[in-house]
């Protein structure tokens, strides 16, 4: 059995804010739930389960949402008292929460300090591009806000990962994204590329292009590795480092096949992916099935494969595909009538692989020499 992971949904896709992007809140998995939070038998169940089919001495846990924090502090106690139940000796938890950080006040960030939680924070670059997307329920900016509590947790001694999507405006002001959150002095960014299709297929467009996509990244990337390189880490960057060196991506897009993380609602419903939380990739229920088994069934194994075999010619003759690998499966569809389904940010994708690439093995050329990160970006 190959290992896999799970994302779970305490309050399912239920949020206090109304992106207008988000995927989750439109997911369509036939499930009418009971109630608005997990409850105790699911959520203790889910954990003993996690803990009894890790092969790792962490295990791990992914919180997401909808907004995890809606399911309250005491919820995340009960977490944490049930992972001290069923952890053996030899065994602990690495806890992640992703949040738009609107909940945050001194009570949570005193529990997730002491309890060593990961954060992975939201926040789209500046106040401009952030407000045009991200506003609450009732259509309120939220950019103070969310900085308010970004602080809070600085305060606490908390450092967490910056969660930035890349819309069609966030991708025209690149500079001034990169700028703020550089300045947030977190120490590390995850660039999410939106791509959303109405119901007629078209893409929409708060979507980023393709070209807006390469140009980003190549506006970042230079900024990065000629002033950053070991001061700031964004993922992208990181996951093309690590791919040259010849080690596998830790992210599900970047390798070969995928599959392996699954979903888990607030009802104990899994679903194969988080971008396909729909009635036909339904896997089941874990208190019916044990989540090894739903990952181990054929359908599951075969929707993970189909990464690797569902691939366009454009793709399997491309000098980049092992740094790529066709994409996330979610955005690979027709470019057009005429054409087999294409990953649609692939052309962005090489333009910043012709760029990055050369400077990386560069780097990485140096940083075997045993040059410092200093010298290096001086080199460079």
């Amino acid at each position: 059995m190959s290992h896999f992971v799970t994302m779970a949904k305490p309050v399912g896709s239920y949020c206090n804010m109304r992106c207008s992007y988000c995927y989750y809140l439109k997911a369509d998995s036939g499930q009418v739930f009971s109630s608005l939070r997990m409850n105790n038998e699911v959520l203790e169940e889910y954990i003993k389960q996690v803990i009894n089919s890790s092969k790792e001495k962490t295990v791990s846990f992914t919180w997401h949402g909808g907004e995890p924090t809606l399911a309250g502090l005491d919820f995340f106690k009960e977490v944490v008292k049930l992972q001290k139940k069923y952890l053996r000796d030899d065994m602990n938890c690495w806890n992640n929460i992703q949040t738009n950080g609107l909940l945050i006040d001194e009570d949570w960030c005193q529990f997730l300090k002491e309890n060593h939680f990961d954060i992975g924070f939201s926040i789209d670059g500046t106040g401009f591009v952030h407000n045009r997307y991200r506003l609450d329920d009732k259509g309120n900016d939220t950019y103070e806000r969310v900085r308010h509590s970004l602080q809070l947790m600085k305060d606490y001694g908390l450092t967490p990962d910056l969660l930035c999507t890349i819309t069609s405006d966030c991708a025209t002001n690149a500079k001034a994204v990169y700028s703020k959150l550089h300045s947030l002095q977190t120490g590390w960014i995850q660039f999410i590329p939106i791509v959303r299709r109405d119901l007629k297929g078209n893409v929409t467009e708060d979507s980023v292009t393709p070209i807006q996509y390469g140009k980003f990244l190549k506006e970042i990337f230079k900024e990065w590795i000629h002033h950053d390189l070991g001061k700031l880490n964004v993922q992208q960057f990181a996951e093309t480092s690590l791919m040259l060196t010849g080690q596998p991506s830790t992210v599900c897009w970047l390798q070969e096949t995928c599959g392996n993380v699954l979903v888990v609602e607030r009802d104990g419903s899994v679903f194969s992916c988080d971008h396909f939380v729909n009635q036909e990739h339904y896997l089941g229920n874990l208190l019916q099935t044990s989540l090894d088994k739903l990952h181990e069934s054929s359908f599951q194994q075969s929707f993970g494969f189909k990464k690797k075999t569902d691939l366009s010619k454009q793709c399997l003759n491309c000098k980049w595909f092992s740094l790529c690998y066709g994409g996330c499966p979610k955005d690979r569809f027709l470019i057009n009538e005429d054409s087999e389904k294409q990953y649609y940010l692939c052309e962005g994708v090489k333009m910043y692989l012709d760029y990055a690439v050369p400077l990386l093995e560069k780097a990485i050329e140096y940083s075997k020499k045993g040059y410092s990160q200093k010298e290096i970006m001086k080199k460079i």
